[in-house]
């Protein structure tokens, strides 16, 4: 199995108000995609950090190999939510994937 980490900062021009938003909709598109991608086994969104988190977001996945999460990068309902709600409101995004032993 491979785990797919990402952190994200919302751009700094974005109101309280707007960054609530855009963090529930990208939490429901991409919570939205299990059960559509083959391979993606769980995905999880959290965007209620501690006050000493320097991370609005954070994406939490698991696939089922590699290949699996080559194939979730590109397949057009993730494209469609990354597009949409998360690369117009992201100043700095980080990823870490790896295998995870279970």
């Amino acid at each position: 199995m491979v785990r797919h980490v990402i952190l994200w900062q919302l751009k700094d021009e974005l109101s309280a108000e707007e960054k609530r938003e855009v963090k529930a909709r990208i939490k429901a598109g991409l919570e939205g995609l299990a059960g559509q991608i083959p391979g993606l086994l769980s995905i999880a969104v959290y965007a209620e950090g501690l006050e000493s988190s320097n991370a609005d977001l954070m994406l939490d996945s698991e696939f089922a190999d590699e290949a699996s999460l080559k194939g979730y990068a590109v397949h057009p309902a993730h494209v469609a939510v990354a597009d949409g709600a998360v690369r117009p409101n992201v100043k700095l995004r980080m990823c870490m994937d790896f295998g995870s032993l279970r």
